[in-house]
């Protein structure tokens, strides 16, 4: 099918990419203009900002708290942007989503962004936010059952590469990984998947800017070979936790994360991969609005509170 009406009419007025160097700066000043305004968002039990006293330091949560149940199963999440743009704010309305589709308390994670922080200051506030919230569970009224994580693009590369951590540390505690359109390959090869070809222009994110997008957290030295900066990387995938892995079709990155899925679930991992039709990149943050697309977090709770397959 051809992409979403609404989304062509949105695409149809962006202004076509001019090879300029990309300003971080001026980038999260626009970001921060079109955050929706307090009162048009989902009005939950609670939404409070706290600090996680963790490994990595201090870090800034923000803990959505979906009902006055006393305990709550646990999200936490890790907002898109490239590694250098997103934050507690722009991503604030998907964890409201989550937190009131899903039933389970998200703590979405302020971790450090790019170029000021580059790999691995942003996967090490994000780890460190997981094993917080599992050493705090009974302050943060965790039931004891579901503590997943989900992400969404460079938040889903976290997503992967803190499941992948976790086991190797022996941190069993990650029931359930989510995924969103996940950015799982830095290694920028316009040969190495066909979507990176097929989606290549004219749906938002396009092919040409992936490498000076995540230039700002390859810079500090990173290897794109190093399954904690290219998840897809990791030979053995064995032992990690169910995971759900959304793509779009009209997405560059939709071939890493099918991909990722397959090799899941060739793993033994009990994986679920739902590509949305005539979908782009991002559109759980910009278009999750749409009736077809909204669903989403239905098929997130769905994904949480099923049996695993065996």
């Amino acid at each position: 099918m051809p992409i979403h009406p609404q989304i062509a009419k949105i695409l149809a007025t962006l202004p076509a990419p001019d090879g300029s160097p990309l300003d971080p700066a001026a980038l999260r000043a626009d970001e921060a203009a079109r955050i929706l305004p307090a009162d048009k968002r989902l009005q939950l039990h609670a939404v409070v900002d706290a600090t996680a006293v963790t490994s990595a330091g201090e870090v800034p949560v923000r803990i959505y708290t979906p009902t006055d149940a006393a305990e709550h199963s646990i999200i936490v999440y890790f907002h898109g942007g490239a590694f250098f743009l997103g934050s507690l704010d722009s991503h604030d309305h998907v964890a409201r989503a989550l937190a009131s589709e899903t039933g389970h308390k998200v703590i979405s994670v302020g971790y450090r962004l790019a170029p000021e922080a580059p790999f691995p200051a942003g996967l090490e506030d994000c780890y460190a936010v997981v094993r917080w919230a599992e050493s705090d569970g009974g302050m943060l009224g965790w039931d004891g059952r579901n503590l997943a994580i989900a992400g969404d693009s460079s938040g889903g590369n976290f997503v992967a590469a803190v499941a992948a951590k976790a086991h190797d540390d022996g941190f069993h505690h990650i029931t359930h990984q989510i995924l969103y359109y996940p950015s799982l390959d830095l290694d920028f090869d316009a040969d190495r998947y066909p979507s990176l070809r097929e989606n290549a222009e004219g749906y938002g994110l396009e092919t040409a800017g992936l490498k000076p997008f995540n230039a700002f957290y390859l810079d500090g030295g990173a290897e794109p070979g190093d399954p904690l900066v290219s998840p897809i990387k990791r030979a053995d995938l064995t032992g990690l936790p169910p995971a759900l892995i959304v793509t779009a079709e009209f997405d560059p990155l939709r071939d890493e994360g099918e991909l990722y899925g397959q090799r899941l679930d060739e793993a033994g991992v009990d994986t679920t991969v739902s590509r949305y039709s005539g979908a782009n990149h991002g559109f759980v943050q910009n278009f999750s609005w749409i009736p077809e697309f909204h669903r989403v977090f239905a098929e997130t709770s769905e994904f949480l509170n099923r049996s695993p397959r065996k």
